[in-house]
């Protein structure tokens, strides 16, 4: 037994509250080492008539090790614990503080989840776990009322570059919001609406104030009445971060220099605010001197940014916020904002911009989810790149799975492209059919998919500004198969909740192969994914219990033969299959 590989400690994704009575326990041994594990379990006050070994089962796993996983419901929602854990014939006892080979005598030193306080449960809204998420870029989406369109402004369809703008606004996605519920999408993520210099806005000049180009306060709020009646949620970006140097503040300090009283909104080096040998004076994003970094430990920088997310929920009713650059902003103030976002709406959807392992912000006190970057790389390693095989992309989600509470994992927030990367279709060098397999991987994965406007139509473009183009209206233009192939995915997800909140686990991911199954489970529905990685054709096979199963995009009837199912695929082929019960 290799006893230098198992870890577990309270909180955090190792013990945690997963609903008001019930308590998630893992911990993590080498890969394939352990063959059972049980959770020694008990109330702290009345051990000896509460005692009791609770199964564990291996609930995801990566190259170098197993997660093992279960679930206590203590009837006082006090949790004293430890772990009996086997290796054949083997077994020891796992204390808080020691590895023992006989039974403890007493459960003091065991460890402990002292209560189930109802307020520290971890909760993201529930509708997140119903959501598709649709992605727009104002500027690019449509033009609904030219009236507001600058002087600047070219004609749609154009070559973006970093600095051109195209009239895209407001009025153009109320116009256009038939298109969204045809699709059946029913949550909207907006880059920045606010009033800003650039295109893109993530240079806020005004946190309080719609941006003209787009429209004024009134369209926005119409925007989110209609889309509240069509049953789609309304996501804005807050760029808390940093600001615009033509927010009022930032000119300030430019003008007065030290005698400015708002020259601690910022970290400031060096009077006056230049930029020496390409790096700024004061911190910015990046080294961009046009994104000056805030202050958010300072009181009124604090009160100010806290006042515009109550703002824009509590007035105009949006459903949340998406957080820029949210990893490099203190978690005092993520914890301050999250009291004051749900004081406003307890159902509003707190989502952090973090491209890597984000834990820290996941505990219930700050975030509901992060953007799911690690399954975008996992993703496109396996099916774009072609860099990782089947085992490698089994390892990287079981990983992921691994890092964080269930309940984190049930809202990430899943994405294949955004304004921030190429195009999906562009890094499938055009391929459609890789690109509706990594979607097929994403929609069917625990979380909340998003799709990048245009892709529904077979847009395509490199890096930015590239991948945001203008949105494809023009019906001679449009790729009508993408889109069709994307409302069958959205059904699928709907019909079937274990794509939602069921288990994953892998029954097909072998070193060097380019075949990979995966098992949905929640309750008595039963999934398979099948997917071909592959530019030949393949036949899948795995063990199953039912004879029969459903093909949930043709229809089409699959048999199982003396507990196997074969499925044949095309190259880069996929399929959806729910056991029939019979």
């Amino acid at each position: 037994m290799n006893l230098e590989a198992i870890y577990h400690r309270p909180k955090l994704n190792w013990a945690y509250a997963y609903d008001h009575e019930t308590i998630h326990l893992r911990l993590r041994a080498k890969k394939g080492d352990l063959t059972e594990v049980h959770a020694w379990t008990g109330d702290k006050y009345a051990w000896d008539t509460t005692v009791e070994l609770v199964p564990m089962y291996v609930m995801s796993s990566d190259h170098q090790f197993d997660y093992w996983e279960c679930e206590v419901k203590p009837p006082f929602r006090r949790l004293k614990y430890g772990f009996l854990l086997h290796k054949g014939s083997e077994k020891v006892w796992m204390t808080e503080n020691e590895i023992l080979k006989d039974l403890p005598l007493h459960p003091e030193r065991l460890f402990e989840f002292p209560y189930i306080n109802p307020i520290d449960v971890f909760t993201p809204p529930a509708w997140v776990k119903e959501a598709v998420f649709y992605q727009i870029f104002p500027e690019r989406f449509a033009n609904g009322n030219p009236s507001i369109s600058s002087d600047q402004v070219e004609p749609w369809g154009g070559t973006p570059t970093r600095d051109n703008y195209f009239g895209g606004d407001l009025q153009g996605v109320i116009d256009h919001l038939d298109h969204l519920t045809e699709l059946g999408v029913n949550a909207i993520y907006f880059t920045p609406v606010f009033a800003a210099q650039t295109n893109h806005k993530y240079d806020t000049q005004d946190y309080m104030k719609i941006d003209p180009q787009f429209g004024d306060a009134d369209t926005m709020k119409e925007l989110v009445q209609k889309c509240h009646d069509r049953g789609i949620r309304v996501l804005l970006d807050a760029v808390f971060n940093h600001a615009g140097a033509t927010f009022a503040p930032f000119l300030d300090v430019q003008e007065k220099g030290d005698q400015s009283k708002f020259k601690d909104w910022f970290h400031i080096r060096k009077l006056p605010l230049q930029v020496e040998h390409g790096i700024p004076t004061y911190d910015t994003f990046a080294f961009e001197p046009h994104m000056p970094k805030l202050n958010t430990e300072n009181p009124e920088v604090r009160e100010y940014l806290l006042g515009v997310a109550e703002y824009w929920i509590k007035e105009i009713g949006i459903d949340g916020w998406r957080l820029d650059v949210a990893n490099e902003v203190d978690h005092y103030f993520w914890r301050e904002f999250r009291k004051v976002v749900k004081t406003a709406n307890p159902d509003a959807f707190i989502l952090g911009e973090i491209w890597n392992e984000a834990s820290p912000w996941l505990e219930g006190d700050q975030f509901d989810a992060v953007m799911n970057y690690p399954l975008t790389n996992a993703i496109t390693d396996f099916i774009v790149e072609r860099i990782s095989d089947a085992s490698q992309y089994a390892s990287a989600i079981g990983l992921q799975l691994s890092r964080y509470p269930r309940q984190a994992s049930e809202v990430a927030f899943n994405l294949l492209d955004s304004h921030d990367t190429p195009r999906l279709l562009t890094l499938c060098e055009g391929n459609k059919d890789k690109f509706k397999l990594a979607e097929v991987l994403m929609f069917t994965y625990t979380g909340s998919p998003c799709i990048y406007y245009g892709d529904e139509f077979g847009m395509d473009g490199g890096a930015d500004p590239d991948c945001r183009k203008c949105m494809v209206w023009d019906a001679d233009q449009q790729d009508r198969d993408l889109f069709s192939f994307y409302q069958q995915l959205i059904r699928i997800r709907s019909e079937l909740p274990a794509l939602r909140t069921g288990t994953l686990h892998f029954l097909s991911a072998e070193e060097g192969s380019t075949k990979l199954v995966f098992h949905r489970q929640l309750d008595e529905e039963t999934v398979l994914i099948f997917a071909n990685n592959d530019n030949i054709i393949q036949t899948l096979e795995v063990n199953v219990e039912e004879k029969q199963w459903k093909d949930n995009f043709t229809g089409e009837k699959w048999i199982a033969k003396q507990g196997k199912l074969a499925v044949r695929l095309p190259a880069y082929g996929y399929a959806i299959l729910t056991a029939i019960v019979q």
